[in-house]
């Protein structure tokens, strides 16, 4: 169920709204209505977009006892609140305290605000009521459980909840048949939280918190009687148009576009790994992977018209996009040839490990080197390092033709690496170009096919039949790189 409310007044700034019904029915309608005559929205109507949505929740009549799970209401949370996100909506509201023990690890995964519903309640009772004052609570088992309240009062104010009898017939009279939450608002069922309500005044308590929304149905009938309790949804919805929505941005998330090959996919992921300085898991950086290893040869499309890779790469990369990644690392070298057509259709960035590896070759060892490349016979011919190079002031020496054949079947051949062998062989026949690249003046020589890493390592001074080289791989390169983006993200909360 799906309810709208928004105005045909024309305003320059439109804050959308959506709240996650479903929780509590009755509960949700109340904010809904509550919100929308609210003095805020009433005296600029058509500045406000509000969107109440509700799904079908299986656990939705499930009473919130001290043991009751909460995964499938958080991932119908999640569900509700990332539709809205995907809808271009400011803010979520969320009106079940139950839900709030879990905003945190919902706000993490979302990059918009889940309004705080605590610290709506906690900045009124901060302006409407003194310190040391004895607070009396209703909520349900759960929430007493999880310590929600204490948490953000026990500090200033004296927590009190009702008597285990008063307790047990507030459950009754809110989960049970007939109670509060099925819509029953008057007898019984208001008579057993008035009583809960008489308990909580009997310890000292003062003013009586909502730790239920359920309450806010039957706020009016207990004001009547004298009891001094808040309207949660009422506060909600007023804290709702005074927040700005924006939430602290979620963490960086590298998008991969994988499978070109395989094994180098995992390769680089290892890298970035392994040169991340975390302490801990957490502090690794979040990676989304689309492993796939159907996108047309890059190499055989380049060299002999075949069929063209770049629409399969701009998919899986519209993927990684959707999936939140805040720039995209395509560990192939030959891939690159088509980066720059895909690119200007893209939302996040690209990291072009090509130009990434010669400007570090241009810090590391100046500009006066002679720059051999080991790659296939498509970057080669594409010309994409010539190109990287020129702009830096650097030159490209290539292999000869018949150690460019060697180089290809190195990574093509039946043992080759991308059959699987790192050893034998392909080596022998990379050391051999290798070596050519040397007697031609190479002092720095690009591992410019990212199986290439496999079988020789980044390394600064590599010997080779009286020859010192650089062996510089890109995916290294790459790796460093990316991780130097998730460090300067605003999002990241540490040096990592």
């Amino acid at each position: 169920m799906k309810v709208k409310a928004r105005s045909t007044n024309k305003t320059s700034i439109v804050r959308k709204l959506g709240i996650v019904g479903g929780l509590g029915s009755l509960a949700g309608g109340d904010l809904f209505y509550k919100l929308v005559k609210s003095r805020a929205v009433l005296e600029d109507q058509g500045r406000y977009h509000f969107l109440f949505e509700q799904h079908p929740f299986k656990d939705v009549l499930l009473p919130l006892d001290s043991g009751a799970s909460m995964t499938s209401r958080k991932f119908y949370v999640f569900q509700v609140c990332k539709s809205f996100e995907e809808s271009g909506f400011d803010a979520v509201m969320l009106p079940c305290f139950a839900s709030h023990t879990f905003r945190a690890e919902i706000q993490e995964e979302l990059g918009i605000a889940v309004l705080d519903m605590m610290a709506a309640l906690t900045r009124h009772v901060s302006h409407v009521v003194e310190p040391q004052t004895t607070l009396g609570v209703i909520a349900s088992d759960f929430v007493r459980h999880c310590g929600l309240f204490e948490r953000h009062f026990e500090k200033d104010f004296k927590i009190v909840y009702p008597d285990p009898q008063a307790q047990s017939a507030l459950m009754e009279a809110m989960y049970g048949l007939n109670g509060i939450k099925d819509g029953h608002l008057e007898g019984v069922p208001l008579e057993a939280v008035y009583q809960a309500c008489l308990s909580l005044q009997a310890q000292g308590a003062t003013v009586i918190l909502p730790g239920m929304t359920e309450l806010s149905l039957v706020c009016t009938d207990l004001q009547r009687r004298g009891v001094a309790v808040l309207d949660i949804n009422e506060i909600y919805a007023n804290f709702a148009t005074l927040e700005s929505g924006q939430p602290r941005r979620p963490p960086f998330k590298l998008g991969i576009l994988g499978g070109v090959g395989p094994a180098a996919t995992v390769d680089f992921m290892g890298k970035v790994v392994a040169h991340t300085p975390a302490g801990k898991d957490q502090e690794h950086i979040k990676m989304v992977v689309e492993q796939n290893p159907q996108i047309p040869d890059r190499t055989a499309n380049l060299l002999r018209d075949e069929t063209d890779p770049t629409m399969a790469m701009y998919a899986t990369c519209k993927r990684l996009e959707s999936a939140g990644a805040n720039a995209i690392a395509i560990p192939c070298n030959t891939a690159h040839a088509f980066v720059e057509r895909i690119q200007t259709h893209l939302r996040v960035p690209i990291v072009n490990m090509l130009t990434e590896t010669v400007e570090w070759i241009v810090q590391k060892f100046g500009s006066g080197k002679a720059i051999g490349l080991l790659a296939t016979s498509g970057t080669v011919q594409s010309q994409v390092y010539h190109q990287a190079a020129r702009r830096a002031g650097l030159q490209i020496l290539t292999p000869g033709v018949d150690y460019q054949a060697m180089v290809m079947e190195a990574i093509y051949g039946q043992r080759g690496i991308k059959a699987g062998f790192t050893q034998g062989l392909c080596k022998e026949q990379l050391l051999l170009a290798a070596e050519h690249l040397c007697e031609l003046g190479a002092g720095v020589l690009i591992l410019g096919c990212t199986e290439l890493p496999l079988v020789l390592d980044h390394c600064e001074a590599f010997e080779i039949n009286g020859h010192t080289v650089a062996l510089v791989d890109p995916t290294t390169i790459l790796a460093l790189k990316c991780i130097e983006l998730a460090e300067k993200d605003p999002s990241s909360q540490r040096a990592l």
